[in-house]
């Protein structure tokens, strides 16, 4: 059975999910819970939330499906890691608000001071900032290769290019983001 699952297309599953299959839609989830899983527990570190995530995932992309909200049938492996990591935030920042500063040092082993906490986020902004000045292409592409974690082929196909030049691409995005993240800070101190 879960050869049948890998050999089905994308588009073929979206169609066959907007007409109300069901067996679609055990496809579709047999087909990426994995790799959603996978995606969850990289994010959270916890598999009970990493499992909630996989659920919550499923039952918005579904959801939206059925809705027809998918406008290329072909993404849907990026329109679910799309929503995979927004369910992530959500839950992130729903988890926050309930922990307060004193369980999180004692998550990170309880030597943390007040700082050390805001210092990651600080360190996120200047990734942040520093990603702006990428050229969009090459921003693009570190998001796709690190943040979603797609194969190259896929890459490929959203960026448009061939398989081929991603090396190029990676390289030159980064080796930018390296000279202007030393700029930046060099400029902070």
């Amino acid at each position: 059975m879960a050869q049948q699952v890998t050999t089905v297309q994308d588009s073929d599953l979206v169609s066959r999910v907007l007409q109300g299959d069901r067996a679609a839609e055990s496809n579709l989830y047999q087909k990426y819970s994995e790799r959603i899983l996978f995606l969850a527990l990289s994010e959270l570190h916890s598999r009970p939330d990493a499992e909630d995530v996989r659920a919550e995932t499923f039952l918005r992309v579904i959801q939206a499906l059925r809705e027809g909200r998918l406008r290329k049938p072909d993404s849907l492996s990026s329109f679910l890691v799309g929503i995979a990591l927004n369910v992530i935030r959500e839950h992130t920042r729903q988890r926050a608000g309930q922990e307060s500063l004193t369980d999180r040092e004692e998550e990170i082993g309880g030597a943390a001071s007040p700082e050390s906490v805001f210092y990651d986020d600080e360190v996120a902004n200047s990734i942040a900032a520093t990603a702006r000045h990428l050229k969009p292409r090459e921003r693009e592409f570190l998001r796709l290769y690190y943040y979603e974690e797609l194969p190259k082929d896929e890459i490929a196909r959203v960026l448009g290019i061939k398989t081929e030049r991603l090396r190029l691409i990676k390289s030159r995005a980064l080796k930018n983001f390296r000279e202007i993240y030393k700029r930046n800070r060099r400029a902070d101190t």
